[in-house]
């Protein structure tokens, strides 16, 4: 569109909507060509992954009719990120012990030189519970 058929439809727009609702329906407008971005750069991606599937399966083919022997550079690459893909299915999130830190492994001492105590074994309402 050219400039001068924007300013048409903004005029246009102002006298059918008048100043009130004319901020409101620019923001809504906005908003649905936003979602409607998002939408096409998903499909895109999605898209892109099946291709990249569909290629990746077809060198996986390729290599099994060789018996996985002399395989070309590209065929091994294939192999090396299914095998990587594979292991991200397998373990798709760090363990917790890689990325919690880890405890003291001695007990605390306090000033007496006896061993502090550590969280309590029991409730708040246990310990304040009359007997």
């Amino acid at each position: 569109m050219s400039f001068w058929e924007l300013v048409v439809i903004a005029i246009v727009a102002l006298l059918v909507l008048g100043p009130e609702r004319l901020p409101g329906a620019i923001r809504s407008v906005s908003e649905f060509i936003r979602g409607v971005k998002q939408f096409g750069q998903q499909m895109q991606a999605e898209l892109n992954d099946e291709l990249r599937v569909q290629e990746l399966h077809e060198k996986l083919k390729q290599a099994e009719e060789k018996g996985l022997l002399n395989l070309n550079s590209e065929e091994m690459k294939a192999i090396a990120e299914l095998r990587q893909a594979a292991a991200d299915v397998t373990n798709p999130y760090p363990t917790a012990a890689a990325q919690a830190p880890t405890a003291p492994a001695t007990p605390a001492v306090d000033a007496t030189g006896e061993s502090a105590p550590s969280a309590p074994t029991t409730s708040g309402y246990e310990q304040h519970k009359p007997q």
